[in-house]
């Protein structure tokens, strides 16, 4: 079942149940902190950007996951075969407030030694910063300055609920086909991204999780034919019933698929991230294969609070099928998977 909310509105009511849950193309439910049934210390909020060209990726976070602020940048090289991620993590003071709504509002977080800062007048995105001791070689700083545009009229939106817990639940946007232009400069070395081939997804979150949680992400955007063209893929958390998160994006156009299973290769018994995937769907629609290159990797164990990751950077290679049967074919599309799970 692939339920759709049509009906403008606010996402929570006066008692701070869902109003309706399922997906839409566009954040049509209006999203207010203040009617939130939970403790701010369980509200997380989120909005990251990453950006991928045929030969680097930028990825940017800013977070407030209500009992501690992250923050993050991580850079790859394709051609090289590396990457590096910084993050600062602190506590929660003054609130960070968070836009509302991913339409427009700026963002700045700032600490020793580093500033992000995400600007959005409505039509354009501006993500720029510093990293002064980024670890990347030999620990010299890092500087960004992206602009994205031509964001497409939809875009995959989600409400999601999750079993047993009324006050629980994830309210998701993801942007694909962000066209990016640009640069990073870090250790002397810039890393161009150019808006004929270079774009960006935007993951625009806020809700309130259960404590222990695995979800299945994945995303790509590029030209299909000249075409601007991008897929939004995943399950994993929460009740998904009415809806799953699987999306193609065609010329700015949303395309709603059903269930997607990501096929992780194994390997004495675990996922074996760098060996090639495969992606198929229920419907038939979506088959894709996954030549990974890199495994941006990260395990932090605090005992009560965990998380595993696994977002693994590739090409893509495969067809999908648009609503009106029309069968897009991509070849080494650059992109993202991932698994993570999280005890938070």
């Amino acid at each position: 079942m692939q339920r759709r909310i049509t009906s403008p509105g606010p996402l929570h009511d006066e008692k701070g149940h869902l109003t309706e849950t399922g997906y839409a193309t566009s954040l049509i439910k209006a999203y207010d902190r203040s009617r939130v049934a939970a403790s701010r210390l369980r509200i997380k909020e989120w909005d990251y950007y990453c950006v991928v060209s045929d030969r680097y990726a930028l990825a940017l976070t800013i977070a407030d996951n209500g009992y501690l602020y992250m923050d993050s940048v991580s850079l790859l090289d394709f051609d090289e075969r590396s990457q590096a991620t910084w993050s600062a993590i602190h506590p929660p003071f003054g609130g960070r407030r968070l836009p509302a709504t991913s339409a427009r509002g700026d963002l700045r977080a700032a600490g020793q030694g580093y500033e992000l800062t995400f600007e959005n007048d409505g039509r354009r995105r501006r993500l720029y910063g510093h990293v002064d001791h980024f670890p990347n070689g030999g620990h010299g700083p890092l500087l960004f300055d992206i602009t994205l545009t031509d964001a497409p009229r939809d875009s995959m939106v989600i409400v999601t609920p999750f079993a047993g817990k009324p006050n629980a639940f994830y309210y998701n946007q993801k942007i694909n086909c962000l066209r990016a232009e640009g640069k990073a400069v870090a250790e002397g070395k810039e890393y161009l991204f150019a808006p004929a081939h270079s774009f960006a997804v935007l993951d625009w979150g806020r809700g309130v999780w259960t404590y222990d949680n695995t979800w299945y992400w994945g995303s790509a955007s590029g030209l299909a034919g000249g075409v601007p063209f991008g897929f939004n893929i995943g399950y994993g958390f929460g009740d998904t019933s009415a809806a799953s998160e699987n999306m193609l994006i065609y010329d700015g156009q949303a395309h709603k698929l059903s269930q997607v299973t990501f096929q992780i290769p194994m390997k004495d018994g675990r996922e074996d991230y760098l060996s090639p995937w495969k992606f198929v769907s229920d419907d038939g629609r979506f088959q894709m294969d996954f030549e990974p290159i890199l495994d941006r990797a990260a395990n932090m164990d605090f005992k009560l609070l965990c998380s595993d990751q696994h977002q693994v950077f590739g090409r893509f290679t495969g067809a999908a099928v648009l609503d009106d049967g029309r069968k897009i074919e991509i070849r080494r599309f650059p992109g993202f998977a991932e698994k993570v799970h999280n005890r938070w």
